[in-house]
């Protein structure tokens, strides 16, 4: 099958076309390097399915541009689908396909690297040392051991993460309108004011939905602990930058680490270290000595990127074939 890849990587092309060839999918894969929009949608004119990423853009109006052009497939080689109008989609007959589970590992053992960056303060020590600077002042953490951590989200990354907080020592609660049966062997569920009362540190582990979008918000940040450690790789949206940025200036919010923001599409995935940010929320962000941002890389590692590339490509195979797992999500049904 050809298949238009957009949002393309050196390690994208490295990992689809290892996957293509070891798994004997015979698929044409051409990559292009632009995001997925209106103004690129050409570029997959004639092209039976498109490959897209988180921040490519599946609105209404490209899934018309693309479906008038021959596409029938979207293969998005991410777990998350927010980024795509499933009503249009479902109205044009084009199928979605996404790729439910990767490595839950690498997103939950990021979230940790983050949490321990920020307590013990490492990005800003190793900066000190290289400079000669061996002080110790303004490098004071604290023990995790004992902390009371709160998970938001308890699904396969949720698990893993307060199954780690957990060994460290840590008293685990939990939200998640879904409790899981597992995970009641190891964690406390609470209500979301409990919650955010009484956790050290929170972990935000939840997908985005119209009832999470801004779960993080003036409201929320008022009912949290002072000095309290708050973490998100899920996704961006589940965060008023804003409100953390009110949060962080009143002391409320002490430690602040993101893999994921609000706005990101127009920054993450790219170089842009020759050129000036125009996002003066963003810009503010990183005047903080307390703030931690990484850029989408939580679920950066071999295996992930590996499993990504082989059900992505299954995917697009059981379409082709007919038969076989294909991993559909439509308006009311997720596989």
């Amino acid at each position: 099958m050809r298949v238009a890849v957009f949002s393309t990587k050196s390690y994208d092309q490295r990992y689809l076309e290892l996957a293509n060839a070891l798994h004997d999918h015979g698929h044409e894969l051409t990559f292009f390097e632009p995001r997925l929009l209106e103004s690129t949608a050409p570029l997959a004119a004639g092209f039976p399915a498109v490959c897209a990423f988180v921040n490519d853009q599946l609105g209404g109006p490209v899934l018309r541009a693309l479906h008038a052009q021959g596409t029938e497939l979207v293969a998005l080689r991410s777990a998350g689908f927010n980024h795509v109008d499933l009503a249009v989609a479902s109205e044009l007959g084009m199928t979605v396909v996404r790729v439910p589970a990767y490595s839950p590992h690498a997103v939950a053992e990021h979230a940790l690297a983050l949490v321990m960056a920020l307590n013990r303060k490492t990005f800003r020590a190793y900066n000190r040392v290289r400079e000669g600077n061996f002080s110790l002042e303004g490098l004071l953490g604290f023990d995790l051991h004992g902390k009371t951590v709160g998970v938001i989200g308890t699904g396969k990354i949720g698990l893993i993460f307060a199954r780690i907080m957990r060994g460290l020592g840590c008293r685990v609660l939990a939200f998640d309108p879904y409790p899981s049966p597992e995970a009641e062997e190891f964690v406390t569920y609470v209500s979301r004011a409990e919650l955010f009362a009484a956790a050290d540190v929170i972990s935000l582990h939840c997908p985005l939905t119209p009832e999470t979008h801004h779960l993080i918000d003036d409201d929320t940040v008022d009912q949290m602990k002072d000095g309290v450690m708050l973490i998100n790789t899920s996704r961006g949206q589940l965060v008023d930058t804003r409100a953390v940025i009110e949060g962080l200036k009143c002391d409320r919010i002490g430690h602040l680490g993101l893999d994921v923001y609000e706005e990101e599409e127009d920054l993450f995935f790219q170089d842009l270290s020759d050129r000036v940010i125009r996002d003066d929320v963003f810009s503010r962000l990183l005047t903080f000595p307390n703030v931690l941002i990484t850029g989408h890389q939580g679920f950066f590692t071999r295996e992930a990127v590996t499993s990504i590339a082989e059900t992505t490509l299954a995917n697009v195979t059981a379409y082709e074939r007919g038969h076989g797992t294909m991993h559909v999500v439509t308006a009311d049904k997720i596989a």
